[in-house]
Parts: C-alpha cells; sequence; structure tokens
C-alpha cells in the first residue's frame, strides 16, 4: 500500500483526501519509484476545479506529473537498476509515496540536483524550451517574456540566456529581483507596458514569450513583434486562433510539442546538474499538505516551484 493524493469530486481545494492504495507491482517496460517529491503545476488543479471539463465518470482523480525518487522495482526489458535516482515526467498519478511508471519517463537524476529541484524541473523546463524554439530564439535576439517570475518564466528567462539571447520579462508586485538575478531587464505590466519595453528596448523586440494568458500581454505582443509566428502563448488559446500567433501545450488547437518535450529532458538534467539552470522552489508541503499547496498555487503569487515531500 502507498499514499496517494485523490480529488474525490469536481471543486476547490477541498475536494482533495490523502489515502491508501495498492501499488503494485511494474510490468514489462515499467519501474516502481519510491517518490522523494513531486511537482505542482496549474494543470494539477485544472484537472479537478471544471477546466477541463466535469466528467463524473473521471472520479476520484490522481494527480501530478513529474517527481523525483528512486527506483525500487523494475520489471523485464528495462535497463534500470534499484536503487537509480531518477527524474519522472510525464507520469501520471505523481501525488504519492511510491507508484508505477513506464520506464520511458524516467531519465538520471544529477547526484548535484536536490529531490526538491528535480522534482520541479522537467515540466516547466519543457515547456520553455518547446516555446522558445517554437519562436526561434537564438544568439543576439531580444525577447519579452510575460510572466516571467513564474515557475515556466524563470526557466524560459535563464534558457533564452543561454541561448545568448537578451530577455525583458514583466512582472507584478514581486518577483522582479528574482527575475533580474538571471540577467533580465524587468518591467512591470500595467497601463504602459509597451512604451515602458521600447524604453528598455529601443532596437526593438524579436520575440515574445505569454505564460500568463492575458489580452495585456497579447496585446502588447503583438505591438511590438513584427513577425506573429515568433509570438507564443500557452494560455490565450482563443487570442491565437484570431490573432494568428503560436498556441502552444494543451490547449484547444495547441501544438503539444511532446516529441520536442521529451527530447528536453536530459539536456534539462544536464543543464540543472551543472549548475547553469536553477530550479527555484518557492516552498513545500507534506503530502497531506496538498490543498494548501494548491491554495497557494491557484493565488497566482508564487515565484518559482511548488514541491510536495511525501
Amino acid at each position: 500500500m502507498t499514499r496517494v493524493v485523490l480529488a474525490t469530486a469536481y471543486g476547490g481545494p477541498e475536494v482533495l483526501t490523502v489515502v491508501d492504495q495498492p501499488v503494485g507491482d511494474p510490468g514489462p517496460g515499467q519501474a516502481r519509484v519510491e517518490v522523494r517529491a513531486a511537482g505542482v503545476n496549474p494543470a494539477d488543479w485544472k484537472s479537478y476545479t471544471g477546466a477541463f471539463g466535469t466528467d463524473p465518470a473521471a472520479l476520484p482523480k490522481r494527480l501530478g506529473f513529474e517527481v523525483s525518487g528512486v527506483v525500487t522495482a523494475v520489471g523485464p526489458g528495462v535497463a534500470l537498476a534499484v536503487g537509480d535516482e531518477v527524474i519522472g515526467f510525464r507520469v501520471s498519478g505523481g501525488y504519492a509515496a511510491e507508484l508505477v511508471v513506464p520506464a520511458s519517463a524516467l531519465v538520471p537524476k544529477p547526484a548535484s540536483l536536490g529531490w526538491e529541484q528535480a522534482a520541479g524541473l522537467m515540466l516547466t523546463g519543457a515547456t520553455a524550451v518547446h516555446a522558445l524554439t517554437a519562436t526561434g530564439v537564438g544568439e543576439g535576439d531580444t525577447v519579452l517574456v510575460h510572466g516571467a517570475a513564474g515557475g515556466v518564466g524563470l526557466m524560459a528567462v535563464q534558457l533564452a540566456a543561454l541561448r545568448g539571447a537578451r530577455v525583458i520579462g514583466t512582472v507584478g508586485g514581486g518577483g522582479a529581483e528574482l527575475v533580474r538575478r538571471f540577467g533580465a531587464g524587468t518591467v512591470r505590466y500595467g497601463d504602459g507596458l509597451a512604451d515602458r519595453v521600447r524604453g528598455l528596448a529601443p532596437d526593438g523586440v524579436d520575440a515574445a514569450v505569454d505564460l500568463v494568458g492575458t489580452d495585456e500581454a497579447v496585446d502588447v505582443s503583438l505591438e511590438l513583434v513584427a513577425d506573429r509566428q515568433r509570438i507564443a502563448t500557452i494560455a490565450a488559446f482563443g487570442r491565437a486562433g484570431s490573432e494568428g500567433v503560436r498556441a502552444l501545450g494543451a490547449g484547444p488547437g495547441a501544438d503539444p510539442g511532446t516529441e520536442l518535450r521529451d527530447a528536453a529532458r536530459p539536456d534539462l538534467a544536464e543543464a540543472a546538474g551543472a549548475g547553469r539552470l536553477e530550479v527555484v522552489v518557492a516552498a513545500t508541503f507534506p503530502l497531506e499538505e496538498v490543498a494548501a499547496a494548491h491554495r497557494q498555487g491557484m493565488a497566482g503569487h508564487t515565484h518559482g516551484k511548488l514541491v510536495l515531500l511525501p
């Protein structure tokens, strides 16, 4: 038996509970992992708040797409060994003390990378890689990152800089100092945003990545970036369709980028292990306090990643 988080109904974080369930043995191509940390992401709470539908047949739901942990058993045809430290993404039901996953979802965890950082690396990192690749960000570009102090934003800022780009990030009431620590210029969102960006980038903006989904982010991106194919959003799916910009992720009409995101995992692990990429952990919570973790995340003011510790 192992502890797992379930959403037993549709609603707010109050529908979450921790129960004991059988964990089972790994079959062919599978491994069992003792979870040391599990990353928290907006898709987790969207799955039970109704954003992705309210099919009663889908209840109860297990949550969690990314984990770090130790292999405790392997099935036939798996090259991993018991005791290997791994990062799992994309997994299903990662909010657990132990789970069985496809071995293809696992990559080695660098010894220098902490459990919490490892669990918070892949979803945000792979999303950022997808956005920067889709918009062709490279050496000498100036890129505008909307929502730069969030989990994906902090990854996008760092990865764009590693590509040789200059980054300008939009921030709200906090997070500016953190974003600047990674070498980006910062501007506060709100009225006059386009002019503030022009003040930092008088020679223009080559690409924009919208990680917040507001009309302001889309409008300012359209105003500043000449080539609409160099604008990408992971949230404003309706506007993307009507304005001809790139929609990425799991939204309607969006490019999921599955192969690209999967291929990015070893490079992300290597960069984080070597210290070239930092996973900022905003807070950690015991598994039993998952509702509190989700409430903090849903408030929308977290700078970095939230992580559960089974």
